[in-house]
């Protein structure tokens, strides 16, 4: 049962990662006829029916932002950002659709040697027909899985293990898909938490002196956020806070 989890697993991610670089690297697929999928056994090609390889490619396609949330930096760096969108006094700047954006772009920098991993020796080669589907698939996701494990917390990890009945003391490498993404995902929460947390003490710091300052001097009824927000907005600016944000956060994944 594990094995057959595996393998599907390795089927979900391989593909998925193959099918976006391919749209990467040949943008033109009315060029060939359309032929978007083909299995190659060793000595025989197997082509699909256009019909079979669009109803592929949108099942794929349905999965790649699940797979964006999870697998990738892009949770850490979203929840890190709207952190700091708070801390800052700011409800709706920069909107979510410029945080996003930033979060997206960022990751795709960050994971940018697991995608040139991926399309060099799982892409290319079964591009070349020098190795099957399977084994591009399986190529595919050791990139993924190493990128995944560096940033997962042992204690993370161990409790998935509890949580499916496996073994906590499991070798790495045996440890299906399934258990590895939801521990990435807590290790990554609680890792951008922590950035989150030290990217809020400037800011409480101005809130909690200009609060005192304002009830010193009697004015109770004037909200401390309005008369903070521009000294929070100078400070930020004058210390280079986006730079130093992203900085902090490309160098939290070992990138910096």
């Amino acid at each position: 049962m594990l094995l057959r989890t595996n393998a599907l697993h390795r089927w979900l991610v391989g593909g998925i990662l193959l099918i976006l670089l391919s749209l990467l690297a040949q943008p033109a697929l009315a060029d060939s006829g359309l032929t978007f999928l083909t299995v190659n056994d060793g000595q025989s090609e197997q082509e699909y029916s256009v019909k079979l390889q669009i109803l592929l490619l949108m099942t794929a396609l349905s999965f790649l932002p699940a797979f964006i949330l999870m697998a990738t930096s892009f949770t850490r760096i979203i929840v890190v950002l709207a952190i700091l969108r708070q801390a800052l006094g700011l409800q709706q700047s920069p909107p979510n659709r410029v945080l996003i954006g930033i979060a997206l772009s960022l990751s795709i920098l960050i994971m940018r040697p697991v995608w040139s991993d991926i399309y060099e020796h799982a892409f290319v080669p079964y591009d070349q027909g020098e190795i099957t589907l399977m084994q591009a698939f399986t190529t595919a996701e050791k990139p993924v899985r190493n990128f995944m494990l560096a940033q997962t917390q042992r204690n993370s990890l161990e409790q998935m293990l509890r949580i499916a009945n496996e073994p906590v003391d499991s070798n790495v490498e045996e440890i299906s898909f399934a258990i590895v993404l939801p521990a990435f995902v807590i290790s990554e929460l609680k890792t951008a938490f922590q950035i989150g947390f030290m990217l809020f003490i400037p800011f409480l710091i101005i809130d909690l002196v200009v609060a005192s300052v304002l009830m010193a001097m009697g004015m109770m009824m004037l909200s401390p956020l309005i008369v903070s927000l521009p000294f929070k907005l100078v400070v930020f600016v004058l210390v280079d806070g986006w730079a130093m944000t992203v900085g902090t956060l490309s160098a939290s994944f070992g990138t910096g």
